[in-house]
Parts: structure tokens; sequence; C-alpha cells
């Protein structure tokens, strides 16, 4: 398959939060950081609600998000894209992806899994924590139909051996980093959907990207492992691939790193406290 290029104009960038809780100042940082990079390119700024994960999402949320950033001085095009509304365009994914044979169903229960690999002894770490150790996906397809038809629950798992033979060699650029080889494997046959939840981060995003046209992706230094599994998606998808930028984390003065449940230093907090907006773009370490 073709191997990625940097775009000529990475013009098209995007923040994408969760609204699982309130915005803090990493979210201002990189939030900013995509907005910035759009505006010195010329280009477009979007916002995305990744909201899939139906049990923790909340609209208050999204309100929230959405007042805590024009507070701060960003703007973006509208419409918003909100994951919730898009469930089709992840089912064609998955679709095309089980037409190419590389998904199979998993009937494990997290503590299986936990089980299996404690007893495998090391196992390799990936971006969802340590790799599936494959399980089912030595099942027969007449015992997958059983248990389906059972009304077992599953979850849709890429077969990774066999969705890198599909692919070959890939690459992606970042900016930091340059060049870097695509290296999966170590993660695993990664979920790509469950019954409550019908997408994974990993397929939505890379989906989304795709279909809004993103050309640059900014996004935090925690991520960029997972990027390693979106360019095979990219890949066995035939979507365009974007480059990608990777930011610092903002951390406290010991060194952690913000969290939503650091509410003292929520952007609402802060707001509330009499800070300005320029005080906490300060603060968020944006020089602009």
């Amino acid at each position: 398959m073709d191997q990625a290029r940097p775009p000529a104009c990475a013009g098209v960038t995007r923040f994408a939060p969760s609204p699982t809780g309130l915005l803090h100042l990493g979210h201002a940082h990189s939030a900013a950081v995509g907005f910035l990079a759009a505006r010195r390119a010329g280009g477009r700024f979007l916002l995305r609600i990744e909201d899939i994960d139906a049990g923790r999402c909340r609209p208050d949320f999204t309100t929230a998000i959405l007042a805590d950033l024009a507070w701060l001085g960003l703007s973006w095009e509208e419409p918003v894209r909100r994951q919730s509304e898009h469930g089709d365009d992840y089912r064609a994914a998955l679709a095309r992806l089980e037409a190419l044979g590389l998904l199979y169903p998993c009937f494990c229960t997290r503590k299986d899994i936990a089980a299996e690999i404690d007893g495998a002894g090391a196992a390799p770490h990936g971006p969802d924590g340590r790799a599936y150790p494959g399980t089912c996906r030595r099942l027969s397809p007449a015992e997958r139909a059983a248990r389906m038809a059972a009304g077992q629950p599953y979850a849709l798992r890429l077969d990774m051996t066999a969705a890198l033979l599909c692919s070959g060699p890939l690459w992606w650029h970042d900016a930091a980093a340059g060049r870097v080889a695509a290296d999966p494997a170590p993660f695993g046959d990664v979920v790509l959907a469950r019954k409550d939840t019908p997408t994974s981060y990993h397929l939505a995003v890379t989906v989304d990207d795709a279909l809004q046209g993103v050309t640059l992706v900014t996004r935090g230094a925690d991520l960029f492992a997972a990027t390693h599994v979106h360019r095979l998606l990219q890949a066995l998808l035939d979507l365009p691939v974007p480059a990608y930028a990777h930011h610092r984390l903002l951390t406290d003065a010991a060194g952690k790193r913000f969290a939503k449940r650091d509410r003292s230093l929520t952007l609402a907090a802060l707001r509330a406290a009499g800070h300005s907006p320029a005080e906490v773009r300060r603060m968020a370490g944006i020089d602009a």
C-alpha cells in the first residue's frame, strides 16, 4: 500500500475532547496548539466531541466544553462533529475490515484476558495496556458461530497478524520525531468495537480524521504510541494519512500531568476564581 507523505499544507487541524469531565489547563494547551497551527497555515480548525462512551459521556460536559473554549478565545468551524451521531460511518469501516477477513469475535471477559496474560509470563504492552493473548482467535468458525447464535456478548478484534500481511510496511510523519516506522504488532489484536460501545477510540478517530479532511493531527505525547495502530487502520481502509504533531503534556509543580480530577485547575474553576482568559492562556503555556 502507499506510504505516508507529509501533506504539503497542514492547514486542517482539530481538537477532539471526550465529554467525561470539565476541561483543564492541559486541554486548553492541546486545543490551542491545534488552533494556532491552523491559524498560522491560514487553514481550518475543527472541533469534534468524542462521545462514543455512552456510560461516561454527559451532555452537560459537552455544553461546558463549548463554553470554555469560547471563553478562552478559540473559534472553530461549524458544525461540531459528535461521534455518537455517526455510527453508520464506523459500521461501514467495520464491514470493510470484515470483508477483508481481518476481524474476529472475542468472547473473553476482562478477567479472562488478565488471567491468561498472567499465566503466559511477560507480555508486550500496547496503547490500551497489556496485549491480548489471542484466546478467541484460535476458535473455529463453527464455535464462533455457535457462541454468537447463543447470544454470548463479544467484542470485535483486529487480527493483527493478518492485518500486517495485508498492509505491508508502513510509516508516518511526526513534527518532532520525523519519519516513524509503524509498528503496531506489539499491541496485539486491538478491540475495534464492543456491544456497549459500537466503535473503539482507535477506529473512530481514524475514520473521523479522514472524513473531516484533517491534514495535521495535534495531540498529546501520551497518544504517540496509538498512532502506530491508527496508521495501520488507515492503510487497511485506504484512508489519507495526515501528518502528526504530538505536543508535550502540561504537568504540575510535582511533575504530575493534569487530569480531569484536578478540579481546581479546570477552566471553569479558574474562571470562577477571577482569572481572565489571557491569564489562563499564559498558565496553559499558550504564547499567542
